[in-house]
């Protein structure tokens, strides 16, 4: 029996293809059934009781300042340090969501561009005009020039940290962010999310930035993952941290079989288990 090389090619191609459907199915199955969706609803709900009686406490006392929404976030305890470069490790990786933790139609973002003594700052600013009004929530740009000689002090990149919803910077400049932007950035959890600003449609580039939640696995062995906010409901932040908790996974080496523990917090609340 003569065996034709290109059916058997096929075959073997074909043969490939569903083994790593297969892989990914297994990967799946395993994921989910090692967090209970239960336990982590219920953990967001005493979370959110939490918030609550501290919001009522507030309403009460003048004395405290409104710091707006409180954040909700996954921590993911790492049993050994990703092995990799300091840069390849901090580099912020997307996890697409399915409910969006900002609402560009009343945020205020700020956009930090690329330039050279204030040439690409000019050009971005008039392509931010020329998008009308759908503007994706835009409403400074900064050039890393300005950036660099006028928020020198502590206390402006303070006040620069609280001035805006969210910051977007271009990812050609995101390497040189931590150092001008200070401690006070990474301490709020507040660094920029990289966009490409060489994409025609910046407004697009934005909204699909803005639609995912992001993780840095950094030099140590804890992963944080924001999921959500106090202003969304239980069961969309039930569902982004879920979905947060699959995403991160993937980008952890060994996956599961580094994992030693999951929990949920916000931000200045207990940490809650959810796995083991």
């Amino acid at each position: 029996m003569v065996v034709n090389p290109k059916k058997a090619a096929a075959a073997k191609t074909s043969t490939k293809k569903t083994k790593k459907e297969d892989d990914e199915e297994e990967y799946k199955q395993q994921t989910s059934s090692r967090v209970d969706k239960s336990q982590i609803h219920k953990a967001v709900v005493a979370l959110r009781l939490h918030l609550d009686k501290v919001k009522q406490e507030k309403e009460k006392d003048p004395s405290f300042e409104d710091e707006g929404d409180d954040a909700y976030s996954v921590l993911i305890s790492l049993r050994t340090q990703p092995v990799g470069s300091a840069r390849s490790n901090a580099k912020m990786k997307a996890i697409r969501i399915p409910h969006s933790m900002i609402d560009l139609e009343t945020a205020e973002l700020c956009l930090i561009v690329k330039d050279n003594d204030g040439k690409g700052h000019k050009e971005a600013k008039l392509k931010v005009e020329s998008m009308g009004e759908d503007k994706a929530g835009i409403a400074k740009v900064l050039g890393v020039s300005k950036l660099r000689n006028n928020y020198k002090p502590h206390e402006a990149k303070r006040k620069l940290c609280d001035s805006y919803d969210l910051f977007l910077a271009d990812e050609r400049v995101i390497p040189v962010l931590p150092k001008l932007l200070g401690k006070t950035f990474f301490k709020k959890k507040r660094q920029p999310i990289p966009v490409d600003l060489t994409k025609k449609d910046w407004a697009k580039e934005i909204r699909s930035k803005t639609s995912a939640t992001y993780l840095s696995l950094g030099s140590g062995t804890c992963v944080r993952v924001k999921t959500g906010t106090s202003a969304m409901s239980v069961e969309d932040v039930v569902e982004n941290t879920i979905v947060a908790i699959e995403g991160a996974v993937k980008h952890i080496p060994r996956r599961w079989g580094n994992i030693q523990s999951i929990f949920v917090k916000c931000n200045e609340t207990v940490a809650l288990p959810l796995y083991p």
